[in-house]
């Protein structure tokens, strides 16, 4: 496929997410790296134009762990407990028709590739991460070798850690991160979230152990009172996820409270998905 088209960013009339709920979609292209469908396409209303992805529900690969609704509905769910943090870590996704049936449609993000951009993730020679990194483990490099694969002790990423945590997001890769040129971070492909089982894989794994930020204390408390029954968020998560998941999310948000601290890896699968980035 073509390098997807940029469309200079401008001030809109209407908001992100009028547009990609109410606007015409038009594809321009396929994101073939992908597992599953991804669409790179166009949406327009009102005289205003952006793109965006649309992952149709047709084009979903069956999971046997994930039986129960759509891995579009768990993208959405995952934007609306990221709007409750008041993090703003998901770029606006809404679910709606389009034109291979209902799918997740999420703005386009423009991730900031420049040479001057800050790096998030690294490989090192060392043994122990330098000032400013976090370490997440020994990764094979060729011909016997090992190197430390590390990743930035940054705030934006600590939150997506936080939030990771939350949404028990099982496939948190180096490529789902998008910092955009004016430092804000954004985070995309949260299909295989909100399993009942603890399920997170991630390489954000640098604060395992270690106390929550007051700032994300504050978040989670907050968090928990929005998600009880008959809530805004709760009726919204009843229309995407079952039951028993939005009663896992609670869980985990009272856990989180309750210890204080980043979760540690459960041992029971691979902490780090493959491939990693």
């Amino acid at each position: 496929m073509p390098a997807p088209e940029r469309i200079p960013p401008r001030r809109m009339s209407v908001t992100a997410l009028e547009l990609i709920t109410k606007g015409e979609l038009t594809v321009r292209g396929r994101i073939r790296e992908a597992s599953n469908a991804v669409l790179h396409c166009a949406v327009s209303y009102e005289g205003e134009e952006a793109m965006c992805v649309y992952k149709p529900v047709a084009g979903e690969q069956p999971l046997w762990d994930f039986p129960d609704g759509t891995l579009a509905q768990r993208e959405v769910a995952a934007y609306e407990i990221s709007e409750a943090t008041g993090w703003g870590l998901v770029p606006p996704t809404v679910l709606r028709d389009g034109p291979y049936g209902e799918g997740m449609c999420q703005l386009w993000i423009e991730a900031d590739d420049s040479d001057t951009a800050p790096q998030l993730l690294a490989l090192v020679e060392e043994e122990e991460p330098a000032d400013g990194w976090k370490a997440i483990g020994f990764a094979e490099v060729g011909e016997g070798r090992t190197a430390l694969l590390v990743h930035a002790d940054d705030p934006r990423l600590r939150r997506l850690a936080v939030l990771d945590a939350v949404i028990n997001n099982g496939d948190r890769k180096g490529g789902h991160l998008l910092p955009e040129a004016g430092g804000r971070l954004y985070a995309i492909d949260h299909g295989v979230t909100f399993n009942v089982d603890d399920k997170l894989r991630t390489l954000l794994w640098g604060w395992a152990g270690e106390p929550l930020p007051a700032e994300a204390v504050t978040v989670l408390d907050r968090l928990a009172g929005e998600l009880a029954e008959g809530t805004p968020l709760a009726t919204r998560l009843a229309e995407l996820i079952t039951p028993a998941e939005t009663d896992a999310v609670r869980t985990r948000v009272q856990e989180l409270r309750r210890t204080g601290l980043h979760p540690k890896p459960s041992g029971q699968w691979p902490a780090i998905p493959w491939p990693p980035v």
